[in-house]
């Protein structure tokens, strides 16, 4: 029988802690803390990401009915919830962000070679925001419309393993277009995102930096066609052609010609306008490429279904960022352990039952390794059979 680490503690063994430690250090987080470690206080929201807990109540009674495992754990005081309620509402939350973008790296280089769909050598990023409703009673600094509060998650996620690459946390209140604002672009990497970023001052600056970006044009565009080039119709494909912004500001933040492409969804049977500063993949490859944006929406939808996001243990500015910051780590942690263990369980099944084994003492890959068809068949094989 298997005697070792606990499960939970399996898990956190992926995290580096010495750099965790040094951006502790360096933002003196635990300045005035006698017992309870920002170690401590990361592995708390942690274990309440992978089990979702739903309240500082709740973490305190799983963890405390559990307190003779607590050490093994890695936790290494006492659990209270007022004592994790101040340290989330004191204590920096920008060392988790620093620490989840350490991790983030760490992804990367793991999933460098993983494949999107699309057989191209080049980084793709997809980047949009999504709203998190708040109550504006409880979360005033969140004050985004007459009587509503809300913070914006503005995420990049890397194809390549479905990896966010850069996360800004603002309130209501920041348009959607400011965050390319805070983006380095990176030479010859691609950029999807829908109309909602649309400014040609913003992407000239792309431009010039050697990246690529597909868009959607608006109705309202202005452009001259200078070439068109032949597509097959039969793809959906209606025009590819070479175009200049001819209205009076876009023409002066963005003078370089354009690629603009539309296609007629077959499925749907609507037509479609890209905006591209790519001239040599094919039309269709460009089209493919931003139907592959739909899965930043669909990484939104995951973490807020499977991630704490959207009930908050605390009520401040900090303890949100905190918590959102803690939530994004573990996702990247669990996405580093599955590929370091070369797992062939999806993130979902993979969270699904962590939440249930954590106290239990059982080899992380032989726990998470899935059962194959013939041996389910075999062990059902004396089962009662209700239907044929």
């Amino acid at each position: 029988m298997y005697s070792g680490k606990l499960v939970f503690s399996q898990v956190m063994e992926h995290l580096p802690l010495h750099t965790f430690r040094r951006i502790v250090a360096r933002y003196a987080g635990e300045r005035k803390v006698h017992s309870f470690s920002c170690l401590d206080q990361f592995l708390c929201m942690a274990f309440a990401q992978l089990t979702y807990r739903e309240s500082l109540r709740d973490i305190e009674v799983c963890l405390r009915a559990q307190r003779s495992k607590l050490y093994h754990l890695g936790i290494r005081s006492a659990v209270a919830r007022n004592t994790l309620a101040n340290a989330n509402a004191v204590r920096d939350w920008r060392m988790y962000a620093d620490f989840a973008q350490r991790l983030i790296g760490i992804a990367r280089r793991l999933y460098v070679q993983e494949p999107f769909g699309i057989d191209l050598h080049d980084t793709v990023y997809a980047l949009d925001t999504t709203t998190i409703d708040l109550c504006l009673s409880v979360f005033p600094w969140a004050w985004f419309r007459t009587a509503k509060a809300a913070v914006k998650l503005h995420t990049l996620l890397d194809l390549r393993g479905n990896i966010p690459t850069f996360i800004h946390i603002s309130n209501g209140k920041m348009h959607e277009v400011n965050v390319l604002d805070q983006l380095a672009p990176e030479p010859g990497a691609f950029y999807l995102m829908d109309r909602g970023f649309l400014d040609f001052q913003r992407l000239f600056r792309f431009h010039n930096a050697g990246s690529f970006f597909v868009t959607r044009g608006k109705a309202n565009l202005q452009v001259q066609r200078r070439y068109s080039r032949p597509v097959d119709r039969s793809t959906g494909l209606l025009c590819d052609q070479t175009v200049v912004l001819t209205g009076f500001y876009s023409r002066q933040d963005f003078h370089a010609p354009l690629r603009r492409i539309r296609f007629k969804d077959p499925k749907t049977a609507k037509t479609l306008v890209f905006l591209t500063n790519n001239f040599a993949l094919p039309a269709l490859t460009i089209t493919e490429l931003y139907r592959c944006r739909w899965q930043v929406e669909l990484f939104f939808k995951w973490i807020k279904q499977h991630l704490r996001i959207k009930a908050f243990f605390g009520t401040s500015e900090n303890a949100v960022k905190s918590q959102i910051w803690i939530a994004v780590a573990t996702y990247v942690l669990v996405a580093i352990m599955k590929k370091r263990l070369q797992l062939s369980a999806s993130l979902y099944e993979i969270l699904q039952i962590l939440s249930l084994t954590l106290f239990e003492k059982l080899p992380l890959d032989q726990l998470l390794t899935q059962t194959s068809p013939e041996e389910i068949h075999a062990l059902s094989a004396n089962q009662l059979l209700l239907f044929n």
